[in-house]
């Protein structure tokens, strides 16, 4: 039997925003190492769509209704492939070895598809939607 959680009170409490946020602080790490010419190409970019990942799944959490709920996670894990294309050169490139990065972004994208799951299967189950 699986453990039954408490619902969040607030987008800090979200898992998926927790692991986001650590998303947000390993690209920022990540990006401190890389060339200076790369200051506002990848670097500006990468922070960019990192920092909007758990911005959005704080907006959905905030939002009435499962469609507009539903609109800011999806937004979310569109954000997020874009942060795991930004480590793939960063990698090849020799700045970083990024595959705990990237593990933690995969980790990041199963829970936004899970919360993203969930919420369809309210949205479903609500007349009217």
């Amino acid at each position: 039997m699986g453990v039954q959680r408490e619902a969040a009170k607030n987008f800090q409490e979200l898992l998926v925003w927790q692991k986001a946020h650590q998303l947000v602080l390993a690209a920022y790490r990540l990006t401190e190492s890389f060339s200076r010419h790369e200051l506002f190409a990848s670097t500006a970019q990468l922070r960019r769509a990192a920092v909007s990942v758990p911005a959005n799944s704080a907006a959905g959490f905030h939002k009435r209704g499962f469609k507009h709920e539903i609109t800011f996670f999806t937004i979310a894990e569109g954000l997020l492939e874009e942060v795991q294309q930004y480590f793939i050169p960063a990698c090849d490139l020799g700045y970083a070895d990024t595959q705990m990065i990237i593990d933690n972004a995969n980790e990041v994208g199963r829970l936004l598809e899970s919360y993203g799951k969930a919420i369809r299967v309210k949205l479903a189950a609500t007349p009217n939607s």
